[in-house]
């Protein structure tokens, strides 16, 4: 059988071919280290230290002395560095001829994801052959499937969200809807200590707009309507367009009846005041007819909504341009009223 040849390797081969190798001498010094093994140790310089400064032999742990690490040549190590005991390695040893001492070729194995995002290392840093350049491509793909995958939970979430935004908002003045509306009273009379009140305001003269300047007059006085009640109510009160020219709202925290008549009296002075379409004036005005929560033993929001209408088609058959506040004694003349615009 032809006798192999003897190699001599160069340290550029052996960084290529073992990028985690450590070289060791008969006297326990480190006499050189793989680029890779170096930078995970990072500022520490390891050549001429210690081996046994350097190493922590976990297992087996018999071995203290280099003759001791010699004798696992072939077996496999699992130790890690000192400075970097957070990072198990494996590892194989192999002694130099003649007694000089011998090399470790280390590997990251399962430790391969923290050492890269720690030290930041990249495929050049692994020899082509290693399986870890394997698992880097696994990682990275999983990465990027990972990152698609939130960004599309996220679009989907924002999707969702804007879908249910705009199930219960009014596609016109951006108000909420009457369903946004009907699930707010709900929870509203739900609560047995919510104190509320409810106020349905009905414009005056609208149809006239509608008539006299078209349609897109109509559509620019409800979006101006709508600013006035945004502007007008308090965070976490709800203003709501149930129907053409028909408003609900909704004051959290109200028990009081002259609040309602003075909220009222501003949102029907400040909705009198003429508003510019195509320079045209459109001139409106509002009625309106409000209920509290706290007269009822148990708020329904049917009986609500009912007893809030009746109050504002009393005030549109007292000539408009006000607000009523429901009570008992508008029950009785309610047939027969005349719903004007």
């Amino acid at each position: 059988m032809r006798k192999p040849p003897d190699l001599a390797l160069e340290g550029g081969a052996l960084d290529a071919l073992m990028p985690m190798h450590l070289w060791f001498g008969a006297d326990e010094r480190v006499i050189r280290v793989g680029p890779t093994l170096a930078k995970i140790a990072g500022e520490e310089q390891l050549v001429g230290q210690r081996l046994f400064d350097i190493i922590d032999l976990r297992r087996p742990q018999a071995a203290q002395t280099v003759e001791g690490v010699l004798a696992l040549a072939g077996m496999r190590l699992r130790l890690a560095l000192f400075r970097r005991a957070d990072l198990p390695f494996r590892g194989v040893v192999v002694p130099m001829p003649g007694g000089q001492g011998g090399f470790i070729n280390l590997s990251l194995g399962v430790s391969f994801a923290q050492a890269v995002a720690d030290c930041d290392l990249t495929l050049n840093d692994f020899s082509p052959c290693d399986q870890t350049v394997d698992l880097l491509y696994l990682a990275e793909a999983n990465a990027v499937i990972a990152q698609e995958s939130r960004n599309l939970t996220a679009r989907l979430q924002k999707a969702r969200e804007s879908a249910e935004e705009q199930a219960l908002t009014d596609a016109l003045t951006g108000l909420h809807n009457r369903r946004a509306m009907d699930a707010t009273l709900r929870q509203l009379t739900g609560d047995p200590m919510a104190r509320f009140g409810l106020m349905h305001l009905d414009l005056d003269f609208f149809k006239e707009v509608n008539d006299t300047l078209g349609h897109a007059a109509g559509d620019h006085v409800l979006t101006h309507v709508a600013d006035i009640l945004r502007a007008e109510i308090r965070t976490g009160d709800i203003v709501a367009r149930v129907g053409g020219d028909e408003f609900v709202l909704l004051f959290r925290d109200c028990d009081d009846a002259e609040l309602l008549q003075s909220i009222a009296d501003r949102l029907i002075r400040r909705l009198e005041e003429p508003t510019l379409f195509d320079g045209q004036q459109c001139r409106i005005s509002a009625s309106a007819g409000s209920v509290l929560a706290s007269r009822y033993e148990v708020p329904d929001p049917d009986r609500m909504l009912n007893d809030a209408d009746i109050a504002l088609y009393t005030s549109k058959n007292r000539g408009r341009a006000q607000h009523t506040y429901f009570d008992d004694e508008l029950l009785a003349p309610v047939t027969g009223t005349v719903r004007p615009n």
